[in-house]
């Protein structure tokens, strides 16, 4: 397959909304959904498609192929870029970037990054996974303080990092409310009583000078990617995304990179994590002797949620990755008994959404929540590195296509210990 890179430059806010189910109030999402920028594409190329054929429309032959075949594009999320001094950072600059794991912890008191220009009195933020093993395998409980004062410590309250310069920065966008009045459809007046609000996506930063950016990326078969990637460029100016677009939200500019190869090597950063685990296991060592195996016969690897991910299991919707859905996902043989899962950090939400090709509303989904930790180990390393990398390149779950699923093999940030927050 072959990767494109897309940067999305903001002109009008977007009215990108998450409506739970059986609630009234439309909650702006903090990014743009893969499934939000597939739509805007599949609704450009069959608008001009109308009566006369493109690259991508003649024979219907490109459109099957690109969202209706058993290897259809897929489309991952745009998440918010990393803009300093009024200057985009690209995203192959980034030493590290992505949605911050649920085992990051950060002080309660002052949350966050401790390098970030903003705020240089923050106590920084560190993560958990390794030494919870640890603490597990030695017998102990693991809660642990801020490291700086001591103070009790919570979830980091980040969703989107990067690392830039060997400073780590949260990536975030601003919301505002847009109030807007009904309009009689008779007298095509503004209707009384009738005044509601609209939470988008800031299109500037805080300065109001300078775009916000969004970074985000399309896989495609390598025979029509060339052709999707010229065709977005030349329309670089047409797409609009989200809702109200007919109210002057949602213009958008999208720019491209040329396709790469989208094959992903993840062995490097799984022999670095199970280095770095096996040398905490060993300082450990100061609590006593340990109640479990050793390490160091097995091989560790995570895998780290990118994007919210829809699981099943027996027909039934879970949370939890088991070692029997990851050998189905990996295309692994279920005989294989080498595989355990050792721990798994998760939560929950609902999700739900509109079909604009179908006018309907799509189905409730429950959905494990995006920077959710799964541990596993195996005895048999050279049965899964190269099913991982492919894992991470294509996804896991349902509707991976609209951006659901995607993972990251051994995120760095693991390798981050409490007594040296960042």
């Amino acid at each position: 397959m072959q990767r494109i890179e897309l940067e999305i430059k903001v002109l009008s806010p977007l009215a990108i909304a998450r409506q739970k189910p059986g609630g009234s109030i439309s909650e702006a999402v903090g990014y743009i959904p893969g499934t939000v920028i597939r739509g805007a594409v599949a609704a450009q190329i069959l608008d001009l498609s109308n009566g006369r054929s493109t690259d991508l429309t003649q024979n219907g032959g490109d459109f099957q192929a690109l969202f209706l075949s058993e290897n259809p594009a897929i489309f991952q999320n745009a998440y918010p870029a990393l803009i300093i001094n009024g200057k985009l950072i690209p995203k192959d600059r980034f030493e590290e970037n992505g949605v911050l794991p649920a085992t990051a912890l950060s002080s309660k008191n002052k949350p966050g990054f401790k390098e970030e220009e903003d705020d240089p009195e923050r106590n920084g933020v560190f993560d958990t996974l390794i030494d919870r093993f640890c603490a597990e395998g030695y017998g102990h409980p693991y809660d642990p303080n801020c490291p700086k004062d001591g103070g009790r410590v919570d979830s980091a309250g980040i969703t989107f990092y990067g690392k830039f310069d060997d400073m780590y920065h949260s990536l975030k966008v601003n919301k505002r409310l847009l109030t807007r009045v009904g309009i009689n459809r008779r007298r095509a007046t503004s209707e009384e009583e009738i005044l509601y609000s609209l939470e988008v996506l800031n299109e500037s930063q805080e300065t109001k000078q300078n775009p916000v950016y969004y970074l985000g990326a399309i896989l495609v078969e390598d025979d029509l990617a060339e052709s999707l990637r010229n065709f977005i460029q030349d329309r670089h100016q047409n797409f609009r995304l989200g809702g109200s677009t007919s109210r002057g939200l949602g213009k958008v500019e999208i720019q491209t990179k040329n396709p790469v190869d989208a094959k992903i090597d993840v062995s490097d950063r799984i022999d670095e994590f199970n280095q770095r685990l096996k040398e905490r296991w060993d300082k450990w060592v100061v609590f006593g002797s340990p109640i479990k195996e050793s390490p160091t016969k097995l091989t560790y690897f995570t895998l780290d949620l990118q994007s919210d991910a829809i699981l099943t299991e027996n027909w039934r919707r879970t949370t939890v990755i088991s070692e029997k859905m990851l050998h189905q996902f990996a295309g692994v043989e279920a005989q294989d008994k080498s595989l355990r899962l050792e721990a798994a950090y998760s939560s929950y939400d609902f999700l739900s959404g509109w079909n604009a090709g179908w006018g309907l509303m799509k189905d409730v989904e429950l959905i494990t929540t995006k920077g959710a930790v799964y541990l596993f180990s195996t005895t048999q390393p050279e049965l899964w590195i190269q099913r991982l990398g492919e894992l991470e390149m294509r996804g896991l779950g349902d509707r991976t296509s609209e951006g659901f699923g995607q993972i990251q093999i051994c995120n760095d940030f693991h390798l981050i210990f409490r007594d040296k927050p960042v």
